[in-house]
């Protein structure tokens, strides 16, 4: 994760001023600014797992109530899993986190990210916008949409765009798919149940593989729930985070 990355997530306005408090964090792609971008870069999720725990203890996060998105569910569960980070408790939002994943286009690209890095800039925002786009059920506000395309753009976004799906293998949930039973902590799965970008049964899967996990399933909502349902999903958000730990009185 860069260093300077700042992560969002559009909630309901009440939630969205209160944000997470020095105890909670938000992980995941959508939103993304500032982003430091450069070839050579490790962007790989085995990378960012490892940066993320890092992370949690520079800033003496003991035990934050973590959220997670798309490739952030891959990088939390990675985090804890692989490198030690404890959790109060875990909320996996359409994450990335079971094979197999990834579309044809997705895996089109890594296997010819280099071929695409080099599409003259129009045909390449045209393409990152109806990328972006399908992530959607209901379909992006303009101005979202163009927030979200923006890092994508110009002499470093357009390669770093490509050189990120080509980074994103596999391997790296396959390393940890199997310890999935070994998850002690309160875990929530969040799904939008017209996710075009990985299918619901995914959710289901997930939240039988996790011991004592709650699925929640958003209807009405794409891949990025936060944007298709802010106010359904900050309600649900708000109900698992304020809840008593187990066996508290």
């Amino acid at each position: 994760m860069p260093r300077d990355a700042v992560l969002l997530v559009r909630l309901a306005p009440d939630r969205a001023r209160a944000g997470p408090g020095p105890s909670g964090v938000r992980l995941g792609h959508a939103g993304v600014r500032h982003l430091r971008q450069f070839e050579g870069q490790d962007v790989s999720l085995g990378a960012q797992g490892r940066v993320f725990a890092e992370l949690l203890a520079h800033w003496d996060l003991a035990a934050p109530a973590v959220v997670a998105h798309d490739f952030g569910g891959a990088v939390a569960l990675r985090a804890h899993l692989l490198h030690g980070a404890a959790y109060r408790r875990l909320a996996l939002v359409d994450p990335v986190a079971l094979a197999p994943w990834g579309s044809a286009f997705f895996r089109l690209v890594g296997a010819h990210h280099g071929v695409f890095e080099q599409l003259p800039p129009h045909l390449h925002r045209a393409l990152v916008r109806e990328y972006i786009s399908s992530a959607s059920s209901p379909g992006l506000d303009p101005a979202v949409l163009d927030r979200l395309v923006r890092p994508w753009e110009g002499e470093e976004g357009q390669p770093a765009f490509y050189r990120q799906i080509a980074q994103a293998s596999q391997r790296y949930t396959d390393e940890i798919q199997g310890r999935y039973g070994s998850i002690e902590l309160p875990v929530t799965v969040f799904w939008g149940e017209d996710d075009a970008w990985i299918p619901v049964a995914k959710a289901y899967e997930l939240a039988s593989a996790v011991p004592g996990a709650e699925l929640v399933l958003i209807p009405g909502a794409g891949h990025l729930v936060q944007e298709d349902a802010p106010g359904r999903l900050g309600t649900e958000l708000a109900r698992f985070l304020g809840a008593a730990e187990p066996g508290a009185r």
